[in-house]
């Protein structure tokens, strides 16, 4: 049974009286980031506390011991998505997932006439990296149209030639939250000799996300949206794809040796991609948000967040003045504007009540002409949101009061 109330129990942020100028706490912006549980804390914690030293770096128990806690988190995170352990490279978040198969496959094998398929829909984290390398190899950007909010076996097929050599997309949008076909993307990517890259920043937080099963080639995604810290994340490869890309960020730990000549040979993946000191204490807690995931079960999760949106939905679909962008997505995501209201004016307002949600481009600033509308108010929900916390976030949308009262008292 999914009990809630025992879950929010295990979140400092629920539990220490947090008010913002004696206001109570309503969080309903997790699409950005997710609280973490005092066990990730800890962990966190316990590493500076207890094992504080480098990883491969030294011939001592404490390394030893901070390389084998690593390697554990490793584990984890391979597990709960389903993907070997050397294909798990610990990067600082989605963004440096993309940005590394970007700079790092993309920039090596990329050249000009060669076609790289986006949608619209797009976080600026799977749009710019693609941008900078279509400007330096001469490849050409091309999107796949959505239609009715989500993305289309059929609309790919319309796009997709054998001039493209690199599909990447969503899993789940941040901004109308539908979950797309990845599977079947990468089985048309491959007919047509291109890889396919996913965005799972909002998909393996929320739902079961099988890296083998769906047969993708790059999967990126964050700790931070999954109750783990800030400034660490992965990406996930077919492991003979990372053997032959370049790192992206050279330095001390991922070569095994270079020469005054300028040869250098690089250890393989995924340690040719850890260059530097890694975020220690954050892969630490990745990995124990990982193991607080898979105790609750990720089906679990996802159920919650589609009971919660419908909810929500239940409660507001009988007034006219508000506009629902994302009905039947059912994913944790409610994007929605209330008539004659400027986003950010509504998102002041509820912020006056304590309830914090998100306005604006969301990052997916190619979206504005599919919604006709330049911005849109998100509310989305994790694993710890309550049924109170709807009721509340719905009374302020309807009974909310003059806007000017948030602005001035």
């Amino acid at each position: 049974m999914y009990d809630v109330k025992e879950i929010r129990k295990q979140f400092p942020m629920l539990n220490n009286d947090i008010k913002m100028q004696n206001k109570p706490l309503v969080f309903l912006d997790n699409c950005s980031t997710t609280f973490k549980p005092q066990r990730v804390i800890d962990a966190m914690n316990n590493y500076y506390y207890r094992f504080n030293s480098n990883s491969h770096r030294g011939d001592y128990d404490l390394s030893y011991q901070v390389d084998v806690m690593i390697e554990e988190a490793r584990k984890e995170v391979a597990s709960l998505v389903n993907a070997d352990t050397n294909e798990v490279v610990f990067t600082d978040g989605a963004t440096g997932a993309l940005n590394l198969v970007a700079y790092g496959y993309g920039l090596k094998y990329l050249k000009k006439g060669d076609e790289i398929i986006l949608s619209v829909a797009e976080h600026a984290s799977n749009v710019l990296p693609w941008f900078r390398i279509a400007d330096l190899t001469g490849a050409v950007i091309k999107y796949m149209d959505i239609e009715d909010g989500k993305l289309l076996a059929k609309n790919l097929k319309k796009v997709i030639t054998k001039n493209t050599k690199i599909v990447s997309l969503a899993h789940v949008g941040n901004v109308l939250g539908y979950v797309a076909d990845v599977k079947e993307f990468a089985k048309i990517a491959h007919e047509n000799g291109a890889i396919m890259v996913v965005d799972g920043a909002q998909s393996v937080p929320h739902l079961k996300t099988d890296f083998k099963d769906l047969g993708i080639d790059f999967l990126g995604f964050s700790a931070h949206k999954m109750c783990g810290p800030t400034g660490v994340g992965a990406l996930v490869g077919k492991y003979e794809l990372l053997k032959d890309m370049d790192p992206f960020v050279t330095g001390g730990g991922m070569n095994s040796i270079f020469k005054k000549d300028g040869s250098v040979d690089y250890r393989l993946p995924p340690y040719k991609f850890e260059a530097g000191t890694l975020n220690i204490a954050g892969i630490l807690g990745f990995g124990e948000a990982v193991k607080f995931i898979k105790e609750i079960g990720i089906d679990n999760i996802h159920q919650h967040d589609q009971e919660l949106i419908d909810y929500a939905i239940e409660k507001l679909k009988d007034y006219d003045n508000i506009i629902i962008y994302n009905k039947d997505a059912r994913n944790g995501i409610l994007t929605f504007n209330i008539k004659g209201v400027f986003p950010q004016d509504e998102s002041t307002l509820l912020n006056y009540k304590g309830i914090a949600i998100r306005s604006g481009e969301h990052c997916a600033k190619l979206l504005d002409n599919y919604l006709d509308t330049k911005a849109t108010c998100r509310m989305s929900t994790y694993l710890y949101t309550d049924k109170k916390d709807i009721d509340t976030f719905v009374d302020a949308i309807i009974n909310g009061g003059d806007i000017l009262d948030a602005y001035f008292n």
